[in-house]
């Protein structure tokens, strides 16, 4: 559907999990709250949904977050891979210097990734 849009670096989801256990990588759910609620997140993971990433993310916006500021690697997952790649890419796009696509939400999980709820 999106063939014609660069691939961003994918991430295995265990090397994901062990990196951000380590604090050396931020971890984005770009799904929408109805399936974070049906399913929780990956523990410690910033919620920002994708139609909400530019506002959230662009360094210029007054609405970005602040835990984006630290210049950490990004990963970035959804519910199969199709929006976090979209994800990635604007996030590139915006500046950010190593972003990854991991995949979906039940890739973290069988990569032994934590889960809240």
């Amino acid at each position: 559907m999106f063939n014609f849009l660069k691939s961003a670096p994918r991430l295995t989801a265990a090397d994901a999990v062990a990196r951000a256990k380590a604090g050396e990588l931020i971890v984005i759910d770009v799904r929408d709250i109805a399936e974070i609620k049906a399913t929780g997140r990956a523990a410690g993971s910033l919620h920002i949904p994708l139609m909400t990433l530019q506002m959230k993310c662009d360094p210029s916006s007054p609405e970005c977050l602040a835990e984006l500021k630290s210049g950490k690697p990004i990963a970035l997952y959804c519910a199969s891979g199709g929006r976090s790649q979209m994800a990635a890419q604007m996030m590139a796009q915006l500046g950010y210097a190593e972003v990854h696509n991991i995949g979906g939400f039940f890739d973290w999980q069988a990569a032994g990734g934590a889960v809240a709820r």
